[in-house]
C-alpha cells in the first residue's frame, strides 16, 4: 500500500473513532505547542471525559478522558542537514489517566499512552523512526483555574516499542491549553 493510500486509510479510521465518540459530546478542546530534538509541533485536540473515578480520597480521584489530536512536526534539520525541512502530520488517540481534585480545579498530574501514525518516516537530527505508526506516552502537570481553562506542562516521547529499528524516539516538552464546552 502506499504512503498517501496507508495515511488516507488511517484518517478514515481516526475520523470514524473520532464520529463514534462524538455521539457523545466532546467536553473541551485544546491546542498545543512543542519543541525537541530540532523538531517544533503544533498540535489540535478534542476530549471526551470518562465518567468513572477511581480511587477516591480525601477530596482526589483518579479520572480520565479520551484525547484525538492532529498534530504538525516541522523538523529543521531532516537528513542532518542544517536548514532541510521535513514536514510531517500526526494523527493520534490516547487514552489519559488524570489524578485531580473531586471539584477538577487546581493542581493535577496526569499520564497516557497511545497511538500515533505519521505522514512519513521521521528522519531529523540523527534521530530516525522506521515506522509511520508510533506510541505516543506522556506524563504532565497542569493547573485548572476557577474559569475553567487549563494549561499544562507535559514531556512527551514518541517510539514504536522496538517494532523496527532504527528506533532512536524522539521527546518534545510541551505547553497545553484546554478549554471545555
Amino acid at each position: 500500500m502506499t504512503t498517501r493510500k496507508t495515511f488516507k486509510a488511517a484518517a478514515v479510521l481516526v475520523a470514524l473513532l473520532g464520529c463514534h465518540m462524538t455521539s457523545h459530546a466532546v467536553d473541551s478542546t485544546s491546542i498545543e505547542f512543542g519543541t525537541g530534538n530540532k523538531t517544533q509541533m503544533a498540535r489540535l485536540g478534542m476530549q471526551w471525559k470518562w465518567n468513572d473515578r477511581w480511587w477516591q480520597s480525601n477530596g482526589t480521584h483518579v479520572g480520565g478522558y479520551w484525547d484525538l489530536t492532529i498534530a504538525r512536526w516541522r523538523g529543521t534539520q531532516y537528513q542532518n542537514t542544517p536548514d532541510s525541512v521535513q514536514n510531517i502530520t500526526s494523527i493520534g488517540i490516547t487514552p489519559v489517566f488524570r489524578f485531580e481534585k473531586d471539584s477538577q480545579k487546581g493542581l493535577y498530574g496526569e499520564a497516557g499512552i497511545g497511538a500515533h501514525y505519521l505522514s512519513d518516516l521521521y528522519n531529523n537530527n540523527d534521530r530516525r523512526l522506521s515506522t509511520r505508526f508510533e506510541f505516543g506516552d506522556h506524563l504532565a502537570i497542569g493547573y485548572v483555574f476557577q474559569n475553567n481553562l487549563d494549561l499544562g506542562l507535559k514531556l512527551q516521547h514518541f517510539s514504536n516499542g522496538g517494532i523496527k529499528h532504527p528506533n532512536s524516539g524522539v521527546n518534545f516538552a510541551v505547553v497545553r491549553l484546554s478549554y471545555p464546552f
